[in-house]
């Protein structure tokens, strides 16, 4: 069976679900239901591995957390309605909704959804913490929880959360996709399936996943939001997600308004929709909605500084001044003027970004193209004008194939010969965890908005991930730790902009840009708006 015929069968698949789509004519069926196309696929369903956006997107749509961020960043109630700290502030006690039921489901007796209680809390997040599981998301909560009894459900609707040390940023790790809520007899019925019939309290339920093909979700019933005027969220009816994995095919898919919106643009047909100060095209300002705003995000190269690793030991770049150089040696305001159309900012401070409190450019001094002090800091590495240096190899992905060329082109013109690698994002995720890989392209989304999130990429007791460049440095690390027991704002973001001066003197990464939302969408989707985290948000949503 052909790829467009499986997608197709699909769609008559979905069309025959009465739950979804009773009483929908074909009309009306597009009008309620919200269509996307996942480029780069979804690995799982089970939020236990949101590390990727795509799986974050899904476990947005099917799953709650105890709190959440609203549009200006703050954390917000969700599951539990309010919350009081310690005033040592290492314990937390939450208090729960309890008008909160799982989506009905085989897994639950009669099939019918049972209420979420504070136990589920306690089996969510020791199951985070599980070794067998092997989360990504277990650094969560390592080094940060109570070793004995970190969490404890005191009654069904009182849960506790017990704190090592006070944490400040905790709750914003409570916002996370890690620590969605899932009940024990869908994990335990279904166990390494899990990952493809998930079970959660979303605005939205699964449906069905053809892997690489289609997935379907329907609006929950139950679900325990409403808006301003009583009416119960989401407005949606279901969403369908398709996975081409060329961005051109999204495009047409798009333009034949198949697809409600498309999340970022082709490098290869941007300059057709976008002039170089990253505004429409005449052409298109009718036809489409473009949406942008700033984006916690940062694209960077990350070097590999571990010198206890065999590619570290004889390598070029275990030397300071050599990273240094590199940071020097490219034009990051030419890169994202003309191969970014102006969406994003260069990143020539710290690798916290744009869009963050402690954010600061003139607190810390990052790097800028000077040729000149990169042949500088050549020949005092003792590598005068490239002389000797070995061709450096930069594994990246296909779409980031001409970002890592004129990287390399710069380079070289300064002496540092760099060889340009393409590889499968599977491939480069499993070998930067591993480290595997000496110098990498890579991108951190904010899990939480808090500096302390991109700082912990570089703290020296986290594995990786986060931390994939295996960056170790003690007084990084102290003061690191002196801002996590800061509860002053003001003092808490000096030291953040001092422990990230420190890391980035030291270079184990090169920043390239501060990244923005760039969305296109139909102009008949509306309350659909873009945010720091970018988040699939779709509980508001509406397709008019």
């Amino acid at each position: 069976m052909s790829y467009k015929s499986a997608f197709i069968n699909r769609l008559v698949i979905l069309l025959l679900i009465p739950v979804l789509f009773s009483c929908y004519n074909r009309k009306g069926r597009e009008k309620n239901i919200f269509h996307y196309n996942e480029y780069n696929g979804i690995s799982s369903l089970d939020p236990a591995f949101a590390k990727s956006l795509s799986v974050m997107w899904s476990a947005h749509q099917l799953f709650n957390t105890l709190v959440e961020t609203d549009d200006s960043l703050h954390i917000v109630p969700s599951l539990a309605k309010t919350w009081d700290i310690s005033e040592d502030r290492s314990l937390f006690i939450f208090h729960l909704r309890n008008d909160v039921y799982f989506h009905d489901d085989p897994c639950f007796p009669n099939g019918k959804g049972r209420k979420m209680i504070a136990s589920d809390l306690v089996y969510s997040f020791a199951r985070i913490l599980d070794k067998v599981l092997a989360s990504p998301g277990a650094w969560i909560f390592n080094h940060k929880v109570d070793s004995l009894l970190p969490f404890l459900a005191i009654d069904d609707s009182t849960f506790q959360l017990r704190l090592q040390r006070p944490y400040h940023p905790i709750l914003g790790i409570l916002s996370m996709q890690y620590c969605s809520v899932v009940p024990r007899e869908a994990v335990e019925k279904y166990g390494k399936d899990f990952r493809r019939h998930p079970v959660g309290t979303g605005p939205f339920a699964f449906v069905d996943w053809e892997e690489g093909q289609a997935l379907i979700l329907k609006k929950n019933p139950n679900y325990f939001e409403f808006d301003e005027k009583g009416k119960r969220l989401p407005y949606l009816e279901g969403i369908n997600v398709s996975f081409y994995d060329s961005k051109a095919t999204e495009f047409l898919l798009f333009r034949q308004k198949q697809l409600e919106f498309i999340n970022d643009i082709e490098a290869s047909f941007k300059d057709k929709i976008l002039t170089k100060a990253g505004a429409l095209r005449k052409e298109w300002e009718t036809k489409i909605v473009l949406q942008t705003s700033p984006y916690l995000n940062i694209e960077y190269l990350g070097i590999l500084v571990d010198e206890n690793n065999e590619l570290v030991r004889d390598s070029p770049m275990r030397i300071k001044k050599i990273r240094q150089a590199i940071n020097y040696g490219f034009d990051r305001r030419k890169m994202v003027l003309y191969l970014r159309n102006s969406m994003g900012t260069p990143a020539e401070s710290g690798f916290v970004p744009l869009g963050l409190p402690s954010f600061d450019t003139t607190r810390v001094k990052g790097y800028h193209y000077d040729p000149f002090r990169t042949r500088q800091l050549l020949e005092e590495a003792g590598y005068p004008g490239g002389k000797g240096l070995p061709v450096i190899k930069l594994l990246t992905i296909a779409i980031y194939a001409d970002m890592a060329n004129f990287i390399a082109k710069q380079l070289e013109e300064s002496g540092i010969p760099v060889q340009v690698e393409v590889v499968q994002k599977s491939l480069l995720l499993t070998m930067t965890s591993s480290s595997t890989a000496a110098f990498f392209r890579g991108s951190w989304i904010a899990d939480y908005p808090d500096a302390e999130n991109y700082l912990s990429v570089f703290y020296s007791k986290n594995p990786a991930p986060p931390n994939y460049t295996r960056y170790k440095n003690p007084a990084f690390d102290e003061v690191f730790e002196k801002a996590l027991r800061e509860t002053n704002d003001s003092l808490r973001y000096e030291l953040y902009r001092k422990a990230d001066q420190i890391m980035i003197d030291d270079a184990p990464v090169v920043p390239l840009w501060y990244d923005k939302v760039v969305r296109l969408l139909q102009p008949n989707v509306i309350n659909f708006p873009p945010n720091a985290v970018n988040l699939l948000e779709l509980r508001r949503t509406i397709i008019q």
